[in-house]
């Protein structure tokens, strides 16, 4: 399951410098916006720079701490 998350922020991070590709009629998009959201927002207000082109760290923190919460769950199995 944690692999699928992973997938889906690394999809969401492609999709994100091909604005045309991102419609929200589309209920692929759609669908993985709704599966990353939860775990991407709390994140978003780590960015770097300001103006025209920020840098968004969040999909890679959001990786870091599903790898870890990953990695807590192989300790304890």
């Amino acid at each position: 399951m944690i692999t699928i998350l992973i997938y889906a922020i690394v999809i969401r991070a492609i999709l994100s410098f091909v604005p045309n590709l991102i419609s929200h009629n589309n209920k692929l998009v759609t669908l993985l916006y709704d599966v990353t959201d939860p775990i991407i927002k709390p994140f978003q207000r780590f960015q770097i720079g300001g103006g025209a082109m920020p840098v968004d760290f969040s999909p890679m923190i959001a990786i870091i701490v599903l790898e870890l919460i990953r990695s807590l769950i192989w300790r304890l199995f």
